[in-house]
């Protein structure tokens, strides 16, 4: 696809945002842990309805309180010295130029380019018929044509004006669940300030996150999750933005020609890019100029962003067509057999073809981008999150002994459902200690990632992984993608 000029983008211009002074009011634990981490749905689709009244609920078969992961029980460690260590932990890496960790990971995928050449679907006609079934239950949907206005109370997917402010935010909703990461979000708001004048009016004041220690930025998002890993990659992400910003100023001032995207600039546009740059303005907002496949590359370059999360600021911030997938998608995908199942082999980067293996998110999200017609990318996308959250039938956390299994599925006769199954059999022990087991893997994968140069914080997908989103007995369907 052609870029846009950005004369011609549509865009909303981000009014001023009000920020509500914090209530002395102290909440309780309760009130901070509600239930929007199930009922919340993502990218503004909103919250799901309440269900008509059943013999039972769904949650009365499960554990009432969730399993946290709080270490050994037998510690008896201060909770001082626990925070403090958590503090030290995520500053003790001295500050650096993000120039010394670029990542090459590709992800094993190649943009444009599907890892299962030889598997036929989706073809376009069944990509027209499901999206016609999901929207016959869920409405219809289609893409904004014009980009909301940043909020305070939306954090996630990056479906915002800035670019940056699309990729730090999808960045905070990776692995949490919709009201962490806008508490995370709010934390930076509070503590660095709202540009409220001039270029820049109504952003997040990057330049003065980029420029304080990072101990400051741990605080501010600390109440989001992984706020050590996540503040390393913001701290990294926004030098090499400024970085980025400094060489195309000098570029641009020299009227040079190899400035990705400046031929669809004017003279305008130009002179307010080089205005923002003096000023310190930290701003991605030239990646609107370049193509889909060169958007991907760019942002992917990110430490911390991966395949997902620039598949996200790509199709809600820069409005391109991408597929994105996340849990609810990739389930969908391997039960409607859009993706090959297990023991299929992938052709590689290289060309060769791989050994057998599971379907991974990023070699589905390789797959659909090529499969999937543009038009149809955006409506599905919601579509799968908003089906895979609350059909009786498709949420990962469900079964056939549940009492809304009888509701039915709209899909049901064109899905293959895999994987074991919940049950209200299920001894609660072995559930809570099966939740606690993922979330223990998954941490340790991240523990991995922090310590690697190629990081990849929101697409990690390790074996533990792949077996819990196929299996989901192994895991709860709480949001988190």
């Amino acid at each position: 696809m052609t870029p846009k000029s950005a004369s011609t983008r549509k865009s909303s211009t981000p009014k001023a945002l009000h920020i509500t002074p914090k209530s002395t009011r102290k909440r309780s634990r309760a009130a901070i842990k509600d239930d929007d981490d199930i009922k919340e749905l993502p990218h503004n689709l909103g919250r799901i309805a309440e269900p008509p009244t059943t013999e039972k609920s769904l949650d009365g078969e499960l554990p009432a309180k969730k399993t946290r992961l709080r270490g050994p029980t037998k510690s008896v460690t201060p909770k001082k010295e626990v925070a403090q260590d958590v503090v030290n932990k995520a500053t003790s890496t001295a500050e650096s130029s993000a120039k010394k960790s670029k990542k090459t990971n590709n992800y094993g995928i190649v943009p444009g380019t599907t890892p299962y050449p030889d598997w036929p679907h989706p073809t376009h006609e069944e990509c027209e018929e499901i999206n016609r079934l999901l929207s016959s239950v869920h409405g219809e949907v289609k893409a904004p044509e014009v980009v909301p206005p940043p909020s305070l109370e939306v954090t996630g997917c990056g479906e915002v004006p800035s670019v940056l402010d699309a990729l730090i935010r999808t960045l905070l909703s990776a692995a949490t669940s919709g009201a962490n990461s806008r508490r995370a979000f709010q934390g930076l708001v509070k503590r660095f300030g709202i540009l409220e004048e001039g270029i820049g009016k109504g952003s997040v004041d990057w330049n003065k996150v980029r420029l304080t220690d990072q101990k400051e930025v741990f605080e501010a998002i600390k109440s989001g999750g992984l706020a050590d890993n996540k503040s390393k990659y913001m701290k990294k992400i926004l030098q090499m933005v400024w970085e980025e910003n400094q060489d195309r100023k000098a570029a641009l001032a020299a009227s040079s020609d190899s400035v990705p995207g400046s031929t669809y600039e004017s003279r305008e546009e130009k002179d307010a890019e080089i205005a923002k740059a003096q000023n310190d303005v930290l701003s991605l907002d030239h990646y609107h100029l370049l193509s889909v496949e060169e958007a991907f590359k760019e942002l992917t370059k990110f430490p911390g962003i991966g395949a997902k999360t620039a598949s996200c600021v790509t199709l809600f911030c820069l409005q391109r067509p991408s597929f994105a997938v996340d849990t609810h998608v990739f389930r969908l995908c391997q039960w409607l057999g859009w993706v090959p199942p297990p023991g299929h082999s992938a052709l590689l980067p290289s060309g060769k073809k791989g050994k057998p293996g599971q379907p991974t998110r990023d070699r589905t999200f390789a797959h659909c981008e090529v499969r999937i017609p543009d038009h149809l990318k955006y409506p599905l996308h919601q579509l799968f999150i908003k089906h895979g959250k609350t059909c009786p039938r498709c949420r990962a956390n469900t079964g056939e002994t549940y009492g809304d299994w009888n509701k039915g599925c709209v899909i049901d006769h064109l899905v293959t459902r895999t994987g074991g199954r919940k049950d209200r059999d299920v001894d609660p022990a072995v559930y809570a200690n099966s939740i606690k087991a993922r979330r223990q893997a998954k941490k340790k994968a991240w523990k991995h990632d922090n310590e690697s140069e190629s990081t990849n914080l929101t697409d990690h997908e390790s074996d533990v992984e792949e077996e819990s989103i196929a299996t989901p007995l192994a895991g709860e369907d709480n949001g988190i993608d």
